[in-house]
């Protein structure tokens, strides 16, 4: 993924207005922002409950 330059971008983009349009390019994007907002969430609980878990095991040591 860091491979990907601009002009890369550039094609990707317009790949992406031909396939789609440009109406339906906002909705696809904010699509996007909503799944990785989700994701983000998600994986910061899943990495929250490991800590919670990480320190009850340490108290239980003790």
């Amino acid at each position: 993924m860091a491979n990907i330059g601009i002009p890369s971008l550039i094609l990707i983009l317009v790949l992406a207005l031909i396939i789609f349009g440009p109406n339906k390019l906002p909705e696809l994007g904010q699509a996007v922002g909503k799944t990785l907002r989700e994701f983000k969430l998600s994986t910061k609980g899943i990495m929250e409950d490991e800590e919670e878990n990480d320190t009850k095991a340490e108290d239980n040591k003790k």
